[in-house]
């Protein structure tokens, strides 16, 4: 009876050990990975010449400290080795509005920008019949 306990002992420790090689992830080694992805988020936004805030904007589900550490690494590193960042390709998001029965409409956007457009063009893009009527 002893050896079938010490078999079964084996054979669970053995299944135990090799968990990590069929990937089920512990919480431990999640935060970690959640960790360690924040941070390679805020070295990648350093080297791209982003503010820490621009990269918390643009990554709002990153660990902010460790995006902060991250960011902060990459300065260090650069700052040492004289290094240049790299312009970003893809534009910053426009900032998201605060609701949208506070922000006017598309129309009203277009009205706002097409009267502005017409006093600030020339007389001569205008149309043909109201730039004859004018002379200078």
């Amino acid at each position: 009876m002893r050896l079938s306990q010490v078999l079964a002992g084996l054979l669970l420790t053995c299944l135990m050990a090799g968990c990590d090689q069929l990937g089920i992830e512990t919480p431990q080694k999640a935060a970690e990975h959640q960790v360690a992805e924040s941070k390679a988020i805020g070295s990648a936004c350093r080297h791209a010449v982003r503010a820490i805030e621009d990269c918390y904007t643009l990554n709002p589900k990153a660990d902010k400290s460790a995006v902060f550490a991250g960011w902060r690494e990459m300065d260090e590193y650069m700052r040492e080795n004289k290094l240049e960042g790299v312009t970003p390709v893809v534009p910053r998001p426009p900032p998201p509005s605060a609701s949208k029965a506070s922000a006017p409409s598309k129309a009203d956007d277009e009205e706002d920008t097409s009267s502005a457009d017409a006093a600030d063009e020339p007389s001569a893009s205008k149309s043909p019949k109201k730039a004859k009527g004018k002379s200078h």
